[in-house]
């Protein structure tokens, strides 16, 4: 259903390094960095015919987190919610809600794991049982 999701900086150089090693755990590469025609630094991740980007803002405006909005990251197993986390937590992630771990839902277990990126965005890494 969905393509590409971007998301808002304030400071390129330190959203890479977190979302380099933080989306290493499910497989992406190290960003493609791409300057456009205005002149903002953007990072894409490609992986799996998915793409997630981040930039400073076109606008020139600060960027600010989404009030209410999550982004969710498919992870293989829950160790690997886990171990998301653990990374996020050690590129300077804060944690939000329950620690990792395992929730029971209408739509089954799955284990979850929420924090805060650096510019505070909100990101899930979330496996669904079978």
């Amino acid at each position: 259903m969905l393509y590409h999701t971007m998301i808002g900086s304030n400071n390129i150089q330190e959203a890479k390094r977190f979302y380099d090693a933080v989306l290493a755990v499910v497989g992406a590469k190290p960003a493609f960095e791409n300057v456009n025609a205005t002149g903002q630094t953007r990072l894409f991740y490609i992986h799996e015919g998915s793409v997630f980007g981040v930039t400073k803002p076109i606008n020139g405006e600060p960027a600010t987190a989404a009030n209410g909005s999550t982004i969710g990251f498919a992870c293989d197993s829950p160790e690997q919610v886990k171990e998301f986390h653990a990374v996020a937590m050690a590129h300077g992630a804060t944690t939000i809600e329950d620690g990792p771990g395992p929730r029971i839902s209408d739509m089954g277990e799955m284990h979850l794991c929420y924090f805060l990126d650096p510019d505070g965005n909100k990101i899930c890494g979330i496996h669904r049982a079978s």
